[in-house]
């Protein structure tokens, strides 16, 4: 290892503790880098972030942000709402299981966590408290359900690292189904077990008229999802496409079935919209210049030599792989991480035969746990600030709620086949 790659990773990781953004500490690292090591001219920067985002699959980012937002405005997140809690009526924690199964269903319409906590939230935590929820446990739930809309399709971390490995993304949306609903189960057993110990109730008794009204009402916005993921399944459109059209559709409804839209909140959705989107490439572009160091470093060359040498178990490989992604989940965002480590991952990944689909849906939950432990804990945050609570009055919940997903992680590492299985069936 050289003395420049030292530097860059000290650098990188200090900006970082700093808590710089982490476009920065990825631009300004990489620029360092290359002031030091002399390797090339600095307008290899500019070079490498353009390539970086200079693909037709990324417009997908701003188009499904836009569907969702389109989604939460227009009138079918309430309609979700509704039919999640005739579902449930009255029962032990049927509130938060309302919660968790709303956002297990938003996020197969937003494709992102933050966006699932914020829009699912708004409604839902004000109810719970009226309820005698404790505040807490409500965060905690929302926050790990939320970040459900990273692993559900279509998910926006998924379309980064289908891009960042040439994978199918329409396999990568089809393997992710089973996945997304054993961590909702995961989620609701553990929001039951809970509430049964503090006695915290639904809301209205069960009724099998009130069910079928909110099936009839939320028709249209479940219809969504299968369009987006139907249509890239048979080939009718990519995934951008589908995006695209998803984006068609919400506004179709929002403005002509509804009524809900405006004029004045499309425009403020829009620059939502953008100003999410120019977040989310920032990061793509200084990560493609820090990756470009890291290949010329040959670092994916010796991460591949220190597992492999260490053993010959493909479980193993990538039982360490998923320890450094919990470890680094922590402090870093996700679409950084799957940028800078998708690379290197992807030498090991041959080596031991695993397919990068399997492995693409693995590392998404991990992110998703990552998205709710601190100090970063982007969702678990979203999820406080909506609540109106410090984040430390969510701990004391936290636990069952992250053991339960990285047991249905270590499940999937057990058991490929309820990942590869689906896939395999449909391709």
């Amino acid at each position: 290892m050289s003395l420049a790659l030292v530097l860059l990773i000290v650098v990188f990781v200090g900006l970082v503790l700093l808590d710089a953004p982490i476009a920065v500490a990825l631009g300004l690292s990489s620029m360092f880098y290359l002031l030091i090591a002399d390797a090339a001219p600095m307008m290899v920067v500019a070079q490498r972030a353009v390539a970086g985002i200079n693909s037709f699959t990324l417009l997908a980012i701003p188009l499904f942000l836009l569907a969702g937002l389109l989604m939460v405005h227009g009138g079918l997140a309430p309609r979700i709402i509704a039919l999640c809690s005739a579902l449930i009526g009255r029962r032990t924690g049927g509130l938060a299981m309302v919660m968790i199964i709303a956002c297990m269903m938003f996020g197969s319409l937003s494709g992102s966590g933050v966006a699932d906590v914020v829009a699912i939230g708004t409604m839902m935590l004000p109810a719970m408290k009226d309820q005698g929820y404790a505040p807490g446990f409500s965060a905690s739930a929302l926050g790990c359900a939320g970040s459900l809309g990273t692993v559900i399709p279509p998910s926006i971390v998924l379309i980064v690292y289908g891009t960042a490995t040439n994978s199918s993304i329409g396999q990568l949306f089809v393997a992710a189904i089973l996945p997304g609903i054993l961590l909702g189960l995961g989620l609701i057993l553990v929001a039951w077990w809970i509430s049964r110990r503090h006695g915290w109730q639904g809301g209205e008794p069960f009724s099998w008229g009130e069910l079928g009204r909110a099936a009839k009402g939320s028709i249209l916005a479940m219809l969504a999802p299968i369009i987006i993921v139907g249509g890239i399944r048979l080939g009718i459109f990519t995934p951008t496409e589908a995006a695209g059209i998803g984006v068609a559709y919400a506004l179709f409804i929002g403005v002509f079935v509804y009524r809900a839209l405006s004029l004045s909140t499309l425009m403020r959705l829009l620059r939502e919209t953008t100003e999410m989107t120019g977040v989310i490439l920032l990061v793509i572009a200084s990560a493609s210049v820090f990756g470009w160091i890291l290949a010329a470093e040959q670092v994916p060359q010796m991460a591949v030599n220190g597992i492999t040498q260490t053993t010959e178990s493909g479980t193993v490989a990538l039982l360490m792989m998923m320890a450094v992604l919990l470890i680094l989940g922590t402090f870093m965002e996700s679409i950084a991480i799957i940028l800078i480590l998708a690379p290197v991952f992807l030498p090991i990944l041959g080596h031991y035969g695993i397919d990068p689909v399997y492995f693409g849906i693995l590392l998404t939950i991990n992110l998703a746990i990552g998205a709710n432990t601190p100090p970063l804990g982007i969702d678990l945050m979203a999820a406080c600030r909506v609540g109106e609570i410090p984040l430390s009055a969510s701990f004391k919940y936290l636990m069952p709620f992250l053991g339960v997903m990285v047991g249905v992680l270590l499940l999937l590492v057990l058991f490929p086949a309820l990942i590869t299985e689906l896939p395999g069936i449909l391709f």
